[in-house]
């Protein structure tokens, strides 16, 4: 299993000198944002697919690095009621997978969508409570008239440029857990999978390790990115918390870097687990720790996950006979 970095964290340096950075930290992937909500500092779609030249030196700067690709991401919500968001973010997304067809990358990170609660809505509506009725039956509304129809087309598309599709389980989006994940890959075709990210199920009392059990080979690539939940504010407040993401202090629960918030051993079962399910591509570190500066908290998640990767692919042969 390879360590990798999702770059926005290193948006505010030039392509080249984050590159050489990932490179000094002895990690071997990169997953690269192309629009969205994380931005597309490094990495513009639109204008790589129009310039050959400039999509050469691109792809030539990461692989004389040794580094690989793991994924494209580009996080937006394509089913957004407003026209000016869910447009642009429709854009990148059709751009993102024909770039990573150009790149020859086979995983595109998204995040599933989420439209109003009916058709007259003007900003998106995530639900949370199956009552009043009201609730249930505009989450219905959701999956039957907006997601899935979106997600049948959007996949064929997805399909017929080689790409795979890994839904980040995201609350605020219509999948933010393992059930809707399946749901919606069921509904929809074979080629729209998962993007694991641990971080956003702890908080919700969801177990990271029987999550991925559960999902089997639907995971195509994994986030390494934790959670710390606060023994002050969670017992009183719940985990449903809107507090701002800057207000440390007072939140119910914060996201931290890979060694700040659960032990190794969590991290090292969850390596099991993905290993058991056969996943055995790229764990891709994440950095959205309030607590820690960008190098720090870099610095932390590389190591503590340097310790916890088997480093060579497990050779079984002395058990199997």
């Amino acid at each position: 299993m390879k360590l990798g970095v999702f770059n926005p964290i290193l948006g505010n340096m030039p392509f080249e000198a984050m590159l050489d950075t990932l490179k000094t930290l002895g990690v071997e992937a990169i997953e690269i944002a192309s629009g969205g909500y994380v931005g597309d500092a490094h990495c513009k779609p639109a204008e790589l697919l129009a310039d050959a030249a400039a999509l050469g030196r691109f792809k030539d700067a990461i692989d004389a690095r040794g580094l690989t690709i793991s994924a494209l991401s580009c996080h937006g919500n394509p089913l957004h009621p407003d026209p000016e968001v869910s447009g642009p973010h429709q854009q990148a997304w059709e751009d993102t997978v024909k770039l990573a067809q150009k790149l020859g990358v086979q995983t595109v990170v998204t995040f599933s969508g989420l439209p109003g609660g009916g058709p007259d809505d003007k900003v998106p509506n995530w639900v949370t409570c199956a009552w009043p009725t009201d609730h249930a039956r505009a989450v219905e509304w959701q999956w039957n008239e907006r997601l899935i129809p979106y997600w049948k087309r959007e996949a064929e598309f997805a399909e017929s440029h080689g790409v795979r599709v890994a839904i980040e389980m995201h609350p605020g989006f219509c999948v933010f857990q393992p059930k809707q994940a399946l749901r919606l890959r069921e509904a929809t075709r074979s080629n729209v999978g998962v993007n694991f990210d641990p971080s956003h199920l702890f908080w919700q009392g969801i177990d990271p390790v029987k999550a991925i059990r559960y999902l089997g080979d639907s995971i195509y690539h994994f986030h390494a990115k934790d959670t710390a939940l606060d023994p002050v504010n969670l017992p009183i407040k719940g985990v449903l918390d809107s507090d701002p993401y800057e207000d440390i202090a007072g939140r119910s629960w914060v996201f931290r870097s890979v060694g700040y918030g659960h032990p190794e051993s969590d991290w090292r079962d969850m390596v099991s687990a993905l290993r058991t399910v056969g996943y055995d591509f790229v764990m891709s570190i994440e950095h959205e720790d309030g607590l820690a500066s960008r190098q720090e908290g870099l610095k932390k998640a590389v190591q503590t996950l340097k310790n916890v990767l088997l480093q060579e692919t497990p050779d079984t042969a002395w058990w199997t006979g």
